[in-house]
């Protein structure tokens, strides 16, 4: 297996914390110019990070189903609880780590000057293998970056304190549990832990200035990195999960219900008008001029739906669960349409959508 991305890649981190976890074999090569700007756009309609070359020659993108897939032929230990409604809370979680957290890690490293200096030259050097002064290169990357995910994803003056807020509060969300307990939900790393790594290795905990709040706020949540880089499972298969999902995690619901499945209900409405940018309040701050994301569409039907499929116990469960953790309007907010992303279901195989993905 090749991982084409990232040493310094949002979702190659949370790729690769899962595979060396699973111990399943693979090789890290960077996705330079040549692959990002052709071959890939002309395999796969496009091209983003991580792509994933299997050894069969089949090519698989997106995280999320790309786990999916290798936990079904891998499945020792799970990685997905079994048991409602800490399986939909640890969905929810998931795509809580990437899609909210995807705007503080992308500002955080783009708009503080000692982080882009130094991120954009080693992503220069990595990436853009171009016969241009590194220095050219580290610049031009810089500005590419922050004009995409920075102004071009709503952070202004105005928004950037509640940027910058919403790393701090999960930070003070995840140190009290995990300063008890080794992984999110329990003594082997799950699917929320995957989900959160992905900010949190590649970004908070190695840029320069997330990393300094990180190691001085939360030092548990900086071993616990640690932790999930190191996980094993031949060590831990045995390992039991918690049996519910925790009343010390249910702030990160909550924290999720009043900002990020806003976010998403938002663009799942701006996305059946036809609006191709759309503003959305979360916690009494409004983001303006957003790209309306096809990919959130189909994550916020994912997680709605992982709900609507429950019945009975299980259902009235996940429903009082999320109702006191201000998550169940949001995420009934908004019937979502179909999102044209994956139409055929084959997911990780295919094609790939615009999803503004370069982290």
């Amino acid at each position: 297996m090749i991982v084409y991305g990232s040493e310094y890649s949002y979702f190659t981190g949370k790729l690769e914390g899962y595979l060396r976890y699973k111990e399943i074999g693979y090789e890290r090569r960077p996705l330079g110019v040549w692959m990002y700007s052709w071959k890939l756009r002309r395999l796969l309609g496009g091209a983003q990070l991580p792509t994933v070359r299997l050894d069969d020659g089949r090519w698989m993108t997106d995280t999320t189903p790309m786990i999916a897939w290798l936990e079904a032929r891998c499945p020792d230990p799970p990685v997905i609880p079994a048991a409602e409604p800490i399986r939909l809370a640890a969905l929810l979680v998931e795509d809580f780590g990437d899609e909210w957290l995807w705007r503080p890690a992308m500002h955080y490293r783009w708009s503080h000057a000692a982080d882009r200096d130094l991120l954009s030259r080693r992503l220069a050097a990595e990436v853009v293998r171009l016969p241009l002064p590194l220095a050219l290169r580290g610049r031009w990357f810089a500005r590419r970056q922050a004009r995409l995910f920075v102004a071009g994803d709503g952070v202004d003056a105005r928004t950037r304190p509640h940027v910058e807020a919403a790393y701090t509060r999960v930070l003070d969300i995840l140190e009290p549990p995990l300063a008890r307990r080794p992984f999110l939900l329990g003594e082997r790393p799950t699917i929320a832990d995957f989900g959160m790594f992905g900010s949190m290795f590649r970004h908070f905990s190695l840029d320069p200035t997330p990393a300094a709040i990180m190691r001085e706020r939360a030092p548990a949540v900086h071993g616990w990195v640690a932790r999930v880089w190191a996980a094993r499972a031949s060590r831990v298969r045995a390992a039991p999960l918690l049996d519910a999902f925790p009343a010390d995690l249910e702030p990160l619901l909550a924290e999720a219900g009043r900002t990020h499945l806003p976010m998403l209900a938002a663009n799942a409405s701006a996305f059946a008008a036809g609006r191709p940018v759309h503003d959305f309040t979360a916690g009494g701050v409004t983001y303006r001029g957003v790209p309306t994301s096809r990919y959130r569409v189909w994550a916020l039907a994912r997680v709605r739906d992982a709900l609507l499929d429950l019945a009975g116990d299980d259902r009235a469960a996940a429903e009082e669960l999320l109702g006191r953790t201000d998550c169940l309007a949001p995420l009934l907010a908004v019937d979502p349409p179909p999102s044209g992303h994956d139409p055929e279901g084959r997911a990780p195989f295919s094609r790939v959508a615009r999803m503004v993905r370069d982290g």
